[in-house]
């Protein structure tokens, strides 16, 4: 591995990889120097040719570049379509089932419908003899013997990746540790995963399913990941370059291998880190942000300019993935999403998408099926010659006509009322996503900020801000190329979780600041290990905790240095009061986890940079591009068009406005109020939420 530092003062480049578009930003950090912003399709067969494309189109010599920090949704996808390795467990005797047998849930509270595949098959999940208590004493050894036929007949069965999962490793991992050994003689790769180096904490069916993800992506992480590296380095970049992880840091690549579980929604979780560092720096705490692309919506919240991080999140119906990551909740609704007449005559748009091939109608690539940028270019609200598009992109009487006849037609409605009714249909899904995020945790909608970004974002976060009382939305600079952002802005960071599982009153304290000052040690020394220059080191102390006789856990933050154990409870049931408006004072609690983040703080950037300000006009009048009719509340309105670019520092003007720029359009409604910031971006107040 290469130990070369990247400077603070070397060129970086963030590359995110949407489910359309592979964006990439090129930041200069050095006095004067400026930003190349790179907008490619995602090549969904192989992503890497996405990635490679993109730098070709900066024309920057890689051997210049510092650092090449990379948001990949390689293991998301591989996870949700089921592309993954073939992956066989040795597992306790007894308990090969507990993965599928999980909390028995259903897929849908209501209705008897629904179906759940474990992702390794029963006939690969085999059983030998060994045995901990849930105090870590050995009742059974472990028979070694057992292991290597386990893995002779894995490997017969064709099996690539392995995963060693033993009840109760979290309180001694020896047995794994064993396990482990003997693989690593007969395993012919390094596709080998132990449960409790990736998550040792109780609950043997989350720390199972979390340790089966990590070991059937590990494979496909670990070829895409050195396909990339290898062209790069072919192409005169010889650094090791970083890879984003879900909990809103990076680390470089070679460490990023063996926790691969941990690139899970590593795209979404930079956006919203790029969303926390804007806002912070723009005075605004507390946010929700509101990312919408071409094939997905992604909403997370901000609180004290820190995005909420939870290690409890669900990837799809029993996939839940107990590694730390940003608390991101996504629906199928994005710019591609298709619109079509179900078979009870419903309108209903997603979460099927046109995606980057064909893509939506209007992009001129073969695409057939109405999508919501289809409907928002029928009402006005993008410009059809600043579409990225080809040269034969049919015109706009030709969408209209296939609107109608697809949508309008079934419904009894003309094109523009079809497009409008596709956009409340996607807006009520999307605002009941930020109703998740929000009111469904006890936040009241109204006390923030609309964070909008993504290339569809500003075009739906007027209208939902109204729906939702939200006063303010804050659109940053880039936003179709946040999420790039958030890839140059991350820090490197590494969370630990050490299970305690004892009544608060009976914890030893010693052994809690003992844990704590353990994982500082070993956060410290990865940190040091990665390639590329940090400021400080920052880190963060937790836990999960819960009333003794309860089941569902509440994370709590916890003081640095020692708390004691009074501190402990009193913030516990501040945060039990906060979130169900209830005290139990009667009832003691349970410390569950002890959590740590050590966090290596970056460089600061300064985001005024992302607009040139010579590019700037000094009057509105300058910014004018032009005035289009675009549909308001069921009407045409003649509206002003301003090139972003080139409005004046200290703008502010009324709506009804578009504000288009290279990576997104604005759509601004009648009577909210626009005015710009000194890092460029801009504040609309919605009119009727104050």
């Amino acid at each position: 591995m290469s130990t070369q530092k990247s400077s603070s003062n070397d060129l970086i480049a963030g590359i995110d990889v949407g489910g359309t578009f592979t964006d990439l930003l090129l930041l200069d950090p050095r006095p004067g120097g400026g930003v190349r912003i790179v907008k490619t399709p995602t090549t969904l067969d192989n992503q890497a040719f996405g990635v490679l494309n993109a730098l070709d189109e900066t024309g920057v010599d890689l051997a210049a570049l510092g650092a090449i920090v990379h948001g990949t949704t390689t293991t998301t996808n591989a996870v949700l379509e089921r592309q993954l390795a073939t992956t066989g467990m040795i597992t306790t005797r007894g308990f090969r089932d507990v993965i599928e047998v999980g909390r028995r849930t259903r897929p849908q509270p209501y209705g008897m419908y629904g179906a759940f595949e474990p992702l390794i098959p029963r006939n690969l999940r085999l059983e030998v003899c060994e045995r901990m208590d849930a105090k870590g004493n050995v009742i059974l050894p472990l028979k070694v013997d057992d292991v290597r036929a386990a893995a002779r007949e894995l490997l017969h069965a064709g099996c690539e990746s392995v995963v060693v999962h033993f009840l109760h490793a979290y309180a001694n991992p020896d047995h794994e540790r064993q396990a482990v050994a003997v693989l690593r003689e007969v395993w012919p790769n390094a596709y080998i995963t132990a449960g409790h180096e990736l998550l040792s904490e109780y609950r043997e069916y989350e720390r199972g399913v979390t340790a089966a993800v990590n070991a059937s992506v590990r494979p496909i992480l670990h070829r895409y990941l050195e396909r990339l590296q290898s062209e790069l380095k072919g192409r005169g970049f010889q650094r090791d370059f970083l890879v984003m992880n879900g909990n809103g840091g990076m680390v470089s690549a070679p460490l990023v291998d063996r926790e691969s579980a941990k690139t899970v929604m590593s795209g979404p979780a930079s956006g919203v880190m790029a969303a926390a560092y804007t806002a912070k720096q723009g005075g605004f705490d507390n946010l929700i942000t509101y990312d919408m692309g071409g094939t997905s919506t992604d909403v997370a919240l901000v609180l004290d300019a820190v995005p909420a991080v939870s290690n409890e999140l669900e990837l799809e119906y029993a996939m839940p993935i107990h590694v730390p990551m940003v608390d991101v909740r996504s629906i199928g609704s994005g710019g591609g999403s298709i619109a079509y007449i179900d078979d009870a005559g419903l309108l209903k748009v997603g979460p099927r998408s046109a995606g980057a091939t064909p893509g939506p109608i209007c992009y001129g690539r073969g695409g057939t099926e109405p999508t919501i940028t289809d409907a928002n270019l029928v009402l006005g609200r993008l410009n059809p010659n600043g579409l990225l598009s080809t040269s034969d992109a049919p015109s706009l009487d030709h969408i209209s006509d296939i609107l109608v006849r697809q949508i309008g037609l079934p419904l009894g409605l003309d094109a523009e009322t079809a497009a409008s009714a596709i956009i409340r249909i996607a807006n009520d899904r999307m605002a009941g996503a930020i109703r998740l995020v929000s009111l469904a945790k006890g936040h009241d909608p109204r006390d923030f900020t609309l964070f909008a970004f993504g290339g569809a974002g500003p075009l739906h976060a007027v209208a939902l801000a109204r729906e939702l009382g939200i006063p303010r939305v804050l659109v940053p600079a880039r936003p179709g190329i946040t999420n790039a952002l958030g890839c140059v802005v991350a820090d490197v960071r590494h969370d630990f979780v050490r299970t305690v599982n004892q009544p608060l009153d009976h914890v030893d304290m010693s052994t809690v600041h003992a844990a704590f000052e353990a994982q500082i040690a070993e956060g410290s020394r990865l940190i040091d290990d990665e390639t590329i220059d940090i400021d400080s080191i920052t880190v963060l102390h937790g836990a999960d905790m819960q009333f003794i006789g309860q089941t569902h856990l509440i994370s709590v933050s916890l003081p640095s240095g020692t708390p004691t154990r009074d501190e402990i409870q009193s913030i516990f049931e501040s945060a039990y009061f906060e979130r169900f408006q209830v005290d139990l004072p009667e009832i003691r609690a349970s410390l569950v986890n002890l959590k740590t983040s050590v966090i290596g703080v970056r460089p600061n950037i300064r985001l005024s940079m992302l607009i040139e300000p010579g590019d700037r006009g000094e009057t509105l009048e300058e910014a004018k591009i032009s005035i289009r009719r675009v549909w308001f509340d069921g009407g045409w309105h003649d509206t002003v068009v301003y090139a972003r670019d080139k409005l004046p520092a200290d703008a502010a003007f009324d709506g009804p406005a578009i504000i288009e720029q290279m990576d997104t359009t604005i759509v601004v409604e009648p009577g909210n109020r626009v005015e710009t910031d000194s890092d460029n971006n801009l504040l609309i107040h919605v009119a009727g939420t104050a």
